[in-house]
């Protein structure tokens, strides 16, 4: 065939290419970042629905002493589920939405580097999501060992452990093809001009985390792999009859299980650092600083595995090499929280719904903070050890964490994703209502993991029966504010109801994404704006 077009026929090929396919063949073909960020969104959003119906009949189940709803067998399967769910189903998915979304129109790029593997990789979500899901309705019920999948419990499931364990395979090669595709993108793909300490922080803390994802996805691979030939093929990894060692898997798994932390985490830093200088009007202070600290924060995640595990018979040396190297994490972090307060520190703030979160964010994520420092050392953790004090601390981090930075990340850009802006008393009701909720049902955790409550039991003695009460009802209230958001908040926008929004909804926002129309072309950059390198600003 010719490789010369004349001149008809490459304008006929030019406006194909131009045309946005409509129907279910936009989104089932979808190879456009925007439309496949949105699947992702969505998938996630539902995902998080589903994995907060099961945290609810969990905490229906709390609310007094005694057995009222589900067996011990069931609740522990409700709380396995609840922990897979969340993470691989809701947080991580989440996360490379707005990195579809958000990384091209940030560095000037026309799209991701690998289109189709791109859509490849997000639909690999459903047949996993499924599998996961349905696990509940195969005979013994869903997987039962808690999200860690420990052994020698799992050498001891039904079918379903084999469907959870082929369902994180496809996950994670969805989460490293996406990785890849990030990692190229923005490595190849940048406007010309933009050097790397030009970049925007959320394309630098997604360049780190998906670097993290190609590290240690294929050691959770190896790890639930080793778990399958147990169960199948008599290999004795895990299991002692055979010369095996449980706690083996303790620490392959958390090599994943910590840098997995942080992949849930560095991608909120990022998106922090865009709300808070853009409502402040002030740069963000510490630019480099912020480039080192995530760096440092990933690479420091790979030494601290083991403080999952104080109590797993570690002798004195490692305790102590845990404790420390786990201490030292929280420098990085202090810093990006410094950073934060001295870019709000005499700025001109307003307290638009983005600005809300990211200061909810600062200060929930900060309390998390603490309670990680208290159980990073070794002595203290001995003690309240797989107690609901854990609970509180990671749901801190991650709830607080994770999720209020989506959502300031939403309200932040969702006017460039729709052409919508969005009704701002609602978001503010979702905010104080989520904020409130939350600190409601996990603020009390920490005080019954101090009296020595253990996590995952379904049934409880009578003291511990006040605190249950109140967390059990701030839950129902912050799942019922999610619902809130979705009806309230994002449908009326999805349909274009609400006043159109300008290019630069923000006037302090800048970017890039900020010099495209509102909402964003189905192409944009295709040709690279051409930066002015003293400032990202577009001069051509």
């Amino acid at each position: 065939m010719s490789a010369v077009l004349d001149h008809h026929d490459h304008d006929h090929a030019h406006h194909d290419d131009h045309h946005a396919p409509t129907g279910w063949r936009r989104w089932v073909f979808a190879t456009n970042h925007k439309d496949i960020g949105t699947l992702y969104l969505l998938f996630s959003f539902t995902m998080l629905i589903i994995g907060g119906i099961l945290a609810l009949i969990i905490r229906a189940e709390l609310f007094q002493p005694g057995l009222q709803l589900v067996n011990p067998e069931l609740f522990n399967q409700l709380t396995t589920m609840h922990g897979l769910i969340m993470v691989f189903g809701a947080i991580m998915p989440a996360f490379v939405g707005f990195a579809n979304w958000m990384i091209p129109l940030q560095i000037g790029a026309s799209d991701m580097a690998f289109a189709r593997m791109n859509n490849f990789s997000f639909w690999l979500m459903i047949p996993a999501a499924l599998m996961i899901v349905s696990s509940f309705f195969m005979p013994g019920g869903a997987p039962a060992a808690g999200w860690t999948l420990y052994a020698p419990l799992t050498l001891q499931m039904g079918p379903s452990m084999d469907a959870g364990i082929f369902a994180l395979h496809i996950l994670g090669a969805s989460s490293i093809m996406g990785s890849i595709n990030i990692i190229v993108t923005i490595l190849n793909m940048r406007a010309p001009g933009m050097t790397l300490m030009k970049m925007p922080m959320f394309a630098w803390t997604w360049l780190i985390t998906a670097y993290l994802l190609i590290a240690v996805m294929p050691v959770l691979a190896g790890a639930i792999t080793m778990t399958l030939t147990d169960r199948h093929f008599g290999t004795s990894f895990f299991n002692p009859a055979g010369g095996g060692d449980p706690v083996m898997y303790q620490h392959i798994f958390w090599f994943f299980g910590h840098p997995e932390v942080y992949i849930m985490i560095l991608p909120a830093f990022g998106i922090i650092s865009h709300v808070v200088p853009t409502f402040a009007r002030k740069k963000l202070f510490g630019y480099a600083s912020m480039v080192y600290a995530t760096s440092s924060i990933a690479i420091l995640s790979f030494i601290v595995w083991a403080h999952h595990m104080f109590t797993s018979g570690m002798p004195v040396t490692g305790q102590l090499f845990f404790m420390y190297a786990t201490m030292l994490i929280a420098v990085p972090t202090a810093v990006k929280i410094f950073n934060w307060i001295a870019t709000m520190w005499q700025g001109s703030m307003t307290f638009e719904t983005p600005m809300l979160f990211a200061v909810g964010f600062i200060f929930v994520f900060t309390m998390g903070g603490f309670t990680g420092l208290i159980l990073a050392m070794a002595p203290i953790d001995i003690q309240i050890h797989d107690t609901y004090y854990v609970v509180a601390h990671f749901h801190y981090v991650l709830v607080a964490g994770s999720l209020y930075a989506m959502f300031s990340g939403y309200y932040y850009w969702s006017p460039k994703w729709t052409g919508v802006m969005y009704n701002e008393t609602r978001g503010k009701i979702h905010f104080w209502w989520s904020l409130i909720a939350f600190n409601v049902t996990f603020f009390p955790m920490h005080f019954l993991g101090l009296a020595g409550m253990p996590r995952r039991y379904a049934d409880y003695p009578m003291q511990f029966a006040d605190f249950n009460a109140v967390a059990s009802v701030g839950a129902f209230a912050f799942g019922l504010a999610q619902v809130y958001f979705f009806f309230f908040v994002v449908l009326p926008t999805m349909r274009g109801q609400g006043e159109k929004a300008p290019q630069r909804p923000w006037e302090a926002a800048e970017g890039l994404e900020w010099e495209v129309p509102s909402p964003a072309p189905f192409h944009t950059f295709e040709t690279p704006p051409k930066l002015n390198a003293a400032a990202n600003k577009v001069i051509g």
